[in-house]
């Protein structure tokens, strides 16, 4: 991944991760990440890296654009051992896309533009253009000979641009070539909440002790979001060795398995709101994550099919003006009390017409908090037709950042689970 602003942290990375998970799709195994800045000797260096650990593909995004400080082209045709050339039909179809910009700014630099064109245009000889999505034109660059080294797969930096260009990549003779010694994989994914990552650890010798083959499966465990992510990645005849892990965490850890299939708590939500005959509509009533949880919960495509909207109330004003709350509910209890939670979650639905309501509202920091209600400590509450309200307390670790987006985590598993059992405790 090319690009000082990347490696200084000013853009994220969004490329890398998509170009793993389509790579994976693919049978290829990621080996390295790099990231460099727009250092032609740094860019060099990260192809050398690769190359000498026998690499078959290389992968780069971004420094294809028209400015002087987009050099990924020329480094990799150096690097592949070939000359630079200008691509006239290249060029031709790059002026055209140009055009209109002309017709909207009528003060730009004609000049620079030409200039930025044939720049473009200019590609190692005997690469395969990938045709531009914007200006900018990927290219797959084989090596000189076979036993050279990798095939390097050029693409540009904005994931706009560089998604839609994969399909045709792939399709290339090179790239076909250099994939013909693909392995087939499958990955899944199990998901928990309510458990640290510690305990994955043991479950894992737990399983390597009852004989589960581990050696046959490639596992990583991530916490993301206050959950935690066990995905397994093997070839399909490990299979038997997959569900016997997979029964060994059911059996030591059914009460917070959420997920065998991958599936996450949003799009679980989603699907049990919009559930047939059972189907229901959802708002938010929030203090301390801001309207975060309205947000996560319009995430998923179609939620407009059931989210009714949300409240805002940040002040205890607001919490009595248009959240419905009882001044005296707060008065003996505070804003951060389970009654104003319970409240907050009433006037949601009540004020928005929805069968569900959830009510959030706590101490996100890093000031505000006292002993008795410490930085951390969020109390929710849901409200799901007629049955009893799911009311609870955590305290959250973390900066004000952590608190308001795991807060709204907790949320999504209240939800859930007043949703599978609206009458459960």
């Amino acid at each position: 991944m090319t690009g000082t602003e990347v490696l200084s942290g000013r853009v994220s990375d969004r490329n890398g991760p998509w170009l793993a998970d389509r790579l994976r799709e693919l049978g290829v195994d990621l080996a390295f990440t790099a990231i460099v800045g727009d250092r032609p000797e740094d860019m060099e260096a990260a192809l050398r890296f690769m190359a000498e650990r026998e690499m078959d593909i290389v992968l780069t995004s971004g420094g294809l654009g028209p400015t002087a400080d987009d050099l990924t082209a020329e480094v990799v045709g150096r690097f592949q051992g070939r000359e630079m050339v200008l691509d006239e039909a290249l060029a031709e179809r790059i002026a055209e896309i140009i055009k209109p910009l002309a017709k909207r700014w009528p003060n730009l630099d004609r000049e620079a533009i030409r200039v930025g064109n044939v720049k473009q245009a200019t590609i190692p000889a005997g690469a395969t253009v990938l045709a531009p999505v914007g200006t900018a034109p990927g290219l797959v660059v084989p090596p000189l000979a076979p036993s050279d080294g990798p095939t390097v797969l050029v693409l540009p930096g904005p994931p706009r641009e560089l998604q839609p260009m994969w399909a045709d990549a792939v399709k290339t003779d090179a790239l076909r070539t250099a994939l013909k010694d693909a392995t087939t994989y499958r990955q899944q994914m199990l998901r928990l909440f309510g458990i640290p990552e510690s305990e994955i650890a043991e479950t894992l010798r737990v399983a390597q002790r009852e004989g589960v083959e581990l050696d046959r499966l490639e596992i990583t465990t991530c916490m993301k979001r206050g959950e935690i992510e066990v995905t397994t990645r093997y070839e399909p005849e490990a299979d038997s060795a997959y569900q016997e892990l997979v029964a060994v965490v059911k059996a030591r850890h059914g009460d917070t398995l959420f997920s065998e299939d991958g599936s996450s708590v949003d799009e679980q939500v989603a699907a049990l709101l919009r559930e047939g005959r059972r189907a229901r509509s959802i708002a938010t009533g929030e203090s301390c994550t801001g309207g975060l949880l309205a947000g996560r919960l319009t995430e998923t495509p179609g939620a407009s099919e059931y989210v009714k909207g949300g409240i805002v109330a940040y002040s205890d004003e607001v919490k009595i003006s248009e959240a419905g709350v009882p001044r005296e509910v707060i008065e003996a209890h505070g804003a951060v009390s389970a009654e104003v939670a319970q409240a907050l979650a009433d006037g949601a639905r009540s004020r928005l017409g929805a069968e569900v309501g959830v009510g959030v509202t706590g101490v996100a920091g890093p000031g505000g908090g006292s002993e008795e209600k410490p930085v951390g400590l969020v109390w929710l509450s849901v409200a799901v037709d007629d049955a009893p309200k799911l009311t609870r307390s955590v305290n959250l670790p973390g900066g004000r950042a952590d608190v308001r987006d795991r807060a709204t985590t907790v949320a999504m598993h209240m939800i859930r689970r007043a949703l599978v059992d609206p009458d459960g405790p």
